[in-house]
């Protein structure tokens, strides 16, 4: 655990430390496109930080390479090498994009090419565990088409998800920590190896989720754009292939009796078409729905829009921070919820204990005209949003009138508009320039 813990520290420590040059990078890049009609961010801001992602993703792994127990994991499987293949094509073709602004087709065609790459490299689905009947192997072509589809699915499913400042960093990081407890569990409580590749694989994509989110959370200062949304799909989709698709359900011995009956009984986080989409329940919903409604109004899947769940909580007067709350929760929920079915008594608790913090979090969240506000004692280590409103001074009487909502966030989303790029002091317009967007931060704290 330690090793695993300090992977995923140092990938976290080089993706934040790295976050800030690349917005540097990105805005004399002019990767800083204008404000679209579907984007809810009303200033222009740089793309490109899956740069610092991607190079987080090869620091971690070069940190468990010379560590003493996960350096074998290195000479015994190939796996390691598939993924950093796959998310080396990914990555760029991301970084293409979010500069150029490439075709979808283009795209999709990209991410077919990079599960590919992992595909060949020995990444694939070797069996799946059929209810009542069995671990079913599967030829090259089936297993290599299976493989394909998981990891398009996910990777789109993350991408589309990517509408708000640190919604998919933070709901791919609750799905990689749950993740990361059911692919540990198995590895170390049933000394399974085949599933330390994807443990690494979890614990490394939280330290890039983690690291990226301080720079993201909004008011973001840079956007992770298709080269991050996509390499943190990717990742997540090859920690799920790796231990569902190759760990022999009938090796955890869970149950007495025949390989029918352990596989009946282990079906909900052993099936690999649904664990996936399981841990990403919400953003695979978002995807599904979009597709429906684009296809409905006679438009390409691909099309843009402002139909997504994000953007609906907002609609319905949810704030930023709020709508992007709500969907942490629920991504919890689900996430730790499906977690439930593979862990045993003695853990139960934990799991639990999460599912039920945010059943109550929604629930509070969800509250009509609720906005939680901090005790006195403690304002000076909470946002402005979240402290108590003073009595402001008596204006003079031939002042303006300075009435504003109580809601920071609503006063500012009222009073911006979409400003174009390039203008001087714009967030991200330059590097070090001011970036004030709401009333009180430009007063000391």
């Amino acid at each position: 655990m330690r090793e695993y813990l300090l992977t995923l520290c140092i990938t976290a420590a080089v993706t934040y430390l790295l976050t800030g040059p690349v917005r540097k990078f990105a805005i004399v890049a002019g990767a800083m496109p204008e404000i679209r009609a579907r984007d809810v961010h009303r200033e222009p801001t740089p793309r490109l930080g899956g740069i610092a992602m991607f190079f987080g993703l090869c620091a971690g792994l070069l940190t468990a390479d010379h560590l003493t127990n996960l350096s074998q994991l290195f000479e015994k499987s190939n796996e390691p090498r598939a993924l950093l293949s796959g998310a080396a094509l990914i990555w760029l073709i991301g970084v293409l994009d979010d500069k150029f602004e490439i075709d979808a087709l283009i795209k999709l065609g990209g991410q077919m090419i990079a599960a590919g790459v992992m595909v060949m490299q020995g990444l694939t689905i070797l069996w799946l565990p059929i209810p009542g009947v069995g671990s079913v192997a599967l030829t090259q072509w089936q297993g290599t088409l299976l493989t394909v589809a998981l990891v398009v699915i996910t990777i789109n499913a993350v991408n589309f998800v990517d509408g708000l400042d640190g919604l998919a960093a933070g709901m791919v990081c609750i799905a990689a920590a749950a993740f990361f407890l059911y692919a540990y569990r198995i590895w170390y409580s049933y000394g399974i190896e085949a599933a330390a590749p994807a443990t690494l694989f979890a614990a490394i994509l939280m330290g890039m989720c983690l690291g990226f989110l301080p720079h993201n959370m909004h008011p973001a200062r840079i956007f992770m754009g298709d080269s991050g949304s996509m390499l943190i799909g990717l990742v997540l989709a090859a920690g799920a292939i790796s231990v569902t698709g190759q760990v022999d359900p009938d090796a955890l011995k869970l149950f007495a009796g025949s390989e029918k009956e352990a596989v009946h009984q282990t079906v909900p986080v052993y099936i690999p078409l649904i664990l996936p989409l399981t841990i990403i329940a919400v953003p695979a919903a978002d995807l599904i729905l979009a597709i429906v409604r684009r296809t409905w109004r006679g438009q390409s899947p691909f099309a843009a829009d402002r139909g997504h769940l994000h953007h609906r909580l907002l609609e319905i007067g949810h704030s930023h921070s709020r709508a992007v709350l709500i969907m942490y929760f629920w991504s919890a929920l689900i996430a730790f919820g499906a977690l439930t079915y593979s862990v045993n008594s003695a853990s139960m608790w934990i799991v639990l204990s999460v599912v039920v913090l945010s059943t109550l979090g929604l629930v509070l969240l969800l509250l009509p005209r609720f906005t939680p506000r901090t005790p006195r004692w403690a304002e000076a280590f909470v946002p402005p949003r979240y402290r108590r409103r003073r009595a402001a001074p008596a204006a003079a009487p031939d002042a303006p009138d300075a009435s504003a909502p109580a809601d920071p966030e609503e006063a500012a989303d009222d009073h911006r508009t979409p400003v174009a790029a390039g203008v001087s002091g714009v967030n991200g317009a330059t590097a070090v320039g001011p970036r004030a967007r709401l009333a009180d931060r430009s007063r000391p704290r």
